[in-house]
């Protein structure tokens, strides 16, 4: 009985890590992207064209691994987009943002249809078979591919880069005042189209997970709002790395949860069980908002951004 109960508990991980490695990536490179001061919006467009590109790739080319890396550029190209019009035209990041949405939405709904319905072949699980049947590590070695521990050290690297390195400092002084930064000798716009364009690697990746890992299918408007989920969720995981990891991973539990009971066939609305994870997240964003510390790990330099006209 125990062996069995610790195999349901490594299942339950494993899908709840599987669930969450998409969102740990594009709220990973959100995070990233608003610590330079840039708040960008485009992440639900990115990452719709990093899952239609990417998909299309892995499914013409029959390679996985061509589909992520072809997904992870879809998302750097739109974020380039963004990145010239707020950063180099100056224009209100939060209207160049939902441009990026708009047109990365429009784009994959095109581009996408041809793809609606196929299937591919996903990546191959970290161990085909274990030798033990019933264990807490067996789910986790055949269900998780190397994605999901990709995802985790990603967070965990980039937590360290931004906190103890001096690309880091850079990063994080450009973030709280981009004229302080230039007094210091820093260039503040090269600093800010690095954490820009690695949040579009990241967002496009993550959509390519989606589609290529995680549903091994493509359909249009797949992402259903998780990017803007993702920036919304920077504010609970406090503009830190670190906290990237246990946020997303609340809400891959939850996620994951919400399938088990319709696999259970409980008597409640299969949309209202749908719909359970992001009312999970509005309540965190809730608490979070009450606190009275909610902006004190938040870069002054986004201020500027809600503050622009």
């Amino acid at each position: 009985m125990d062996e069995i109960n610790y195999t349901l508990a490594g299942s339950w991980v494993a899908a709840s890590l599987r669930s969450a490695s998409p969102l740990m990536l594009v709220l990973l490179g959100e995070t990233l992207t608003q610590r330079v001061g840039i708040v960008n919006l485009g992440v639900e467009g990115q990452m719709l064209a990093g899952a239609c590109f990417g998909f299309g790739a892995a499914a013409v080319f029959h390679d996985p691994v061509l589909g992520l890396g072809v997904g992870a550029l879809a998302g750097l190209v739109l974020s380039l987009l963004h990145g010239v019009l707020c950063i180099q035209l100056r224009v209100n990041q939060i209207a160049s943002g939902l441009c990026v949405m708009m047109l990365g939405t429009g784009i994959t709904s095109y581009v996408g249809r041809v793809f609606v319905g196929a299937e591919v072949s996903g990546l191959a699980p970290l161990a085909g078979q274990f030798a033990s049947a019933q264990s807490f590590w067996q789910p986790l070695l055949t269900q998780l591919t190397w994605i999901a521990p990709l995802a985790v050290v990603l967070t965990l690297v980039a937590g360290v880069l931004l906190f103890r390195t001096r690309t880091g400092l850079h990063w994080r002084t450009v973030g709280e005042s981009s004229t302080v930064a230039a007094a210091l000798g820093l260039r503040p716009r090269l600093v800010q189209w690095q954490g820009l364009l690695t949040g579009g690697l990241l967002s496009g990746l993550a959509g390519a997970v989606l589609s290529i890992d995680y549903t091994q299918t493509w359909a249009q408007n797949m992402t259903k709002g998780l990017g803007l989920i993702a920036v919304g969720l920077v504010i609970v995981a406090r503009w830190n790395p670190f906290l990237v990891l246990p946020v997303a991973l609340l809400f891959g539990l939850a996620d994951t949860s919400v399938l088990r009971l319709q696999a259970a066939a409980v008597n409640t609305s299969s949309y209202l069980l749908a719909a359970a994870p992001y009312v999970f997240c509005l309540g965190i964003l809730v608490v979070t908002h009450l606190r009275a510390d909610r902006d004190a790990h938040m870069p002054a330099g986004l201020k500027a951004v809600f503050n622009d006209r």
